[in-house]
């Protein structure tokens, strides 16, 4: 599939209202990545630009990036090391059948604003936001 074609698909606005939402309420942060390119292994540039974009630099390593990479079909789901610890294998498994259902029946924005409502239930859960909460990183779409 083309990138363009996933981003025409995709209204930024709602997935930046989702991801301010879900981090209204917690200290963790989310980022969605859209890739133009065809990795090989989606997870491990998904793991390069998790680190690129300094997400294992916030205060309590509890980033969690939404990976996807339309040219090649694929996505990836990467949590820093606070947040793997926490929800372990079995979360991550889940989430990823939901979004591979709802890519597979094109529903691009669906599936997006699902996973940041999930990831921010699960972050909200563990990550309670402080007092002091600031935004660590960017809510628009990332990609390259």
């Amino acid at each position: 599939m083309r990138t363009k074609r996933f981003l025409e698909a995709i209204d930024e606005a709602a997935v930046v209202e989702a991801i301010r939402e879900a981090e209204r309420v917690t200290s963790g942060e989310i980022v969605v990545y859209v890739s133009r390119r065809a990795p090989a292994d989606p997870v491990a540039r998904a793991t390069r630009r998790f680190r690129k974009l300094g997400l294992e630099n916030t205060r309590e390593r509890n980033a969690v990036m939404l990976y996807f990479a339309p040219r090649v079909r694929k996505f990836a789901v990467i949590g820093d090391t606070a947040v793997h610890a926490i929800c372990g294998q079995a979360f991550w498994d889940d989430l990823a059948a939901t979004l591979s259902a709802a890519l597979h029946a094109h529903q691009f924005q669906q599936a997006i604003v699902i996973a940041v409502k999930r990831v921010g239930e699960l972050l909200a859960t563990h990550f309670p936001a402080k007092s002091d909460n600031p935004d660590e990183l960017p809510n628009h779409l990332f990609g390259d």
